[in-house]
């Protein structure tokens, strides 16, 4: 049996050197499930691995995409599970690793069908994000859905507007058209969930956002403005830059925001991470004796 070793876990707790580590041990490749690496033009907020950290390991999903292309987690499950497929025609063991839920879930389980929203429903709750901000997606799904709120990333608007409009069409709770029916997969998925002391994990946090402003995040943020209203850049790391950019925020101001915001994307990274069942948690040194 052809065997996916699924590397997750918190942003920053060190999935890229484990899995590098891992790849080489084993002379296999690597399949990103990180949804903002797909795209070539961001690099430095999406803390993507470079060319001298991958250490010439072939990775698969990550600058294969352009910003400008609609690409979501229904044409990547599609995707990488052919790519996976290919992968072990040569290979025994292959690698899956990234901290995005819903792209961890569509290559291990697929994608949960979900309810046809009529046109109007759309408008509404599109009318009720641009009259009434973020916060009211926020504190909407929170009513509604505290079970989805507790793992989705609050600062994502798309995901929070695609939610409501569901739970407008539907009547019902998002969570529970998310059933993870699972898919046939010609492999066995073992789960590998990395995580550190909470300390620890944080002090790496902040650590990266320091060491992204330094490599010139400010900068990557800027040639993207024009993009500033593609998914991928209402996340954590790029929308409080543009705050900064706008004049809203100061630069000391957004840099903490980015520190406090990323804290916060773990901690729910965490939450749906104990929610997977058949998972092996790994601390430091992280080892798999394979």
């Amino acid at each position: 049996m052809k065997e996916l070793f699924v590397i997750t876990g918190p942003t920053a707790v060190g999935k890229t050197d484990f899995t590098i580590e891992l790849a080489k041990k084993w002379n296999t490749e690597i399949v990103s499930c990180d949804s903002r690496q797909f795209f070539k033009e961001l690099s430095i907020g999406t803390a993507k691995p470079t060319d001298e950290e991958m250490q010439g390991i072939p990775h698969h999903f990550i600058n294969s995409h352009s910003i400008l292309e609609e690409y979501n987690a229904g044409k990547y499950e599609i995707d990488a599970v052919e790519k996976i497929n290919s992968l072990f025609k040569a290979h025994d063991k292959v690698i899956l690793t990234g901290g995005s839920g819903l792209y961890l879930n569509a290559v291990l389980f697929g994608i949960d069908e979900m309810p046809t929203v009529p046109t109007k429903i759309k408008e509404q709750v599109t009318s009720d994000y641009k009259n009434r901000g973020l916060a009211f997606l926020q504190s909407e799904i929170k009513r509604l859905d505290p079970q989805f709120y507790s793992e989705v990333d609050d600062q994502n608007h798309t995901r929070l507007i695609r939610a409501l409009e569901v739970m407008r069409a539907s009547g019902k709770s998002f969570s529970s058209f998310r059933k993870n029916t699972h898919q046939s997969r010609p492999w066995e998925a073992k789960i590998y969930i990395l995580n550190r002391d909470r300390k620890e994990l944080h002090d790496r946090i902040n650590l990266r956002v320091d060491m992204m402003i330094e490599s010139g995040l400010i900068d990557e943020v800027k040639s993207v403005v024009k993009y500033k209203d593609h998914r991928a850049l209402k996340t954590v790391g790029y929308q409080e830059v543009f705050e900064f950019l706008e004049g809203s925020i100061s630069i000391e101001r957004a840099i903490e925001l980015i520190k406090r915001n990323t804290r916060r994307y773990a901690k729910r990274q965490l939450t749906w991470f104990r929610r997977l069942d058949n998972t092996t948690w790994l601390y430091p040194p992280f080892k798999i004796d394979r």
